[in-house]
């Protein structure tokens, strides 16, 4: 029979992506979300509850609704850069608003959550990946020294959440870092942040020859740039793992259904094994957009980023048995195409009427 699943954040990128997939594999997903950042069109995949995440009694409405049998948290904000400037508005929201939501769901006898978390709860990873000639993904045993506020955040809303065990909640929590890519284009879901600060966006889309003033309007005023070439790896760019919305969302179902059958609180990380620098980014981008004439500017480090972050798969391949399937060309792809789309392009403009 289907369940219902409740999704916090589901109108977001992620969150969305998690809705899409669940509905396609028979569930019953139901959406939460504040739409401080997310858009109610992306939440078209169940009802879409608005309210926040640390309302205890809005959260306990829901439950006692729609009666869910889990729950996968995604709200959250993400940004690094902004965490450094504002680190109290990452540690409400990523933690106590987080720890509020948990409490609430366990005595509303919700017990079974799969927490998104990040990669960037390990912070600074160099030294492990030149010990090993360049590669040396990062495994759930690595000591966890997040160097941001935003890691700090969900490294502590992690903790919680495994307290909670005691108490007879179960938890997955799924460590990732550079998401990107989307749905087929008939799910109408894709990345649709404002401002845009993901790197995949904003490389891809000046090279779809979408309007300036568009992308202006977007915060991309300057010519796309990479940020640091003096960091400890081959090339001196940041390397990052990079992994396609649905290999990320196969984990995370993975994960529920895992609990459902019975299983254990856990740490999985989600990761594809295998680092990319921000050069092979543009290089591959290069490629599969025909623009081998591209060639982005330098620029300063930004502050609070790691030069390595790349996560091993073997826990998550042994005991959830997931694998990506998806090359960083078709995340390119995939984006390419879904920010060519009118969709999007069309959702963005009302979006940034709504707040002019």
């Amino acid at each position: 029979m289907p369940s219902h699943i409740l999704i916090s954040g589901g109108a977001g990128y992620i969150g969305s992506h998690a809705a899409y997939v669940l509905r396609q594999q028979g569930y019953d997903p139901v959406v939460v979300d504040n739409l401080s950042t997310g858009n109610a069109w992306a939440a078209s995949f169940g009802p879409l509850e608005q309210g926040d995440i640390g309302d205890r009694e809005f959260i306990c409405s829901v439950c006692e609704k729609y009666k869910p049998v889990a729950a996968l948290h995604f709200a959250a904000f993400i940004d690094v850069a902004e965490s450094v400037r504002n680190p109290a508005k990452y540690i409400e929201n990523n933690r106590d608003k987080a720890a509020i939501f948990f409490k609430t769901l366990n005595s509303c006898g919700v017990k079974k959550i799969v927490f998104s978390s990040t990669a960037a709860v390990y912070g600074e990873t160099a030294s492990v990946y030149s010990t090993v000639g360049g590669s040396g993904p990062v495994s759930e045993l690595y000591p966890t020294k997040p160097i941001n506020p935003y890691g700090q955040s969900k490294l502590e809303a992690e903790a919680y959440l495994r307290m909670m065990d005691a108490d007879g909640l179960r938890s997955v929590t799924l460590r990732y870092f550079n998401v990107a890519g989307a749905a087929p284009l008939e799910a109408q879901i894709g990345e649709a942040h404002l401002p845009e600060t993901h790197l995949i966006p904003r490389l891809v889309m000046p090279l779809t020859d979408m309007p300036q003033s568009f992308l202006s309007a977007l915060g991309m005023e300057k010519d796309f740039a990479i940020y640091g070439s003096d960091y400890s790896t081959p090339d001196g760019t940041a390397v990052r793992d990079y992994i396609h919305v649905l290999d990320l969302i196969d984990g995370h179902v993975r994960a529920l259904v895992y609990l459902l059958d019975g299983g254990e609180t856990a740490i999985f990380n989600l990761g594809t094994g295998k680092g990319y620098s921000v050069s092979e980014i543009v290089a591959a981008a290069r490629k599969v957009l025909g623009r081998p004439d591209f060639m982005p500017k330098i620029a300063q480090r930004r502050e609070g980023d790691p030069a390595v972050l790349v996560a091993s798969n073997s826990k998550a391949d042994r005991i959830l048995g997931w694998k990506p399937t998806r090359s960083i060309h078709d995340i390119i792809n995939d984006a390419a195409a879904w920010h060519r789309s009118s969709l999007y392009q069309d959702a963005m403009k009302a979006k940034l009427k709504a707040a002019a």
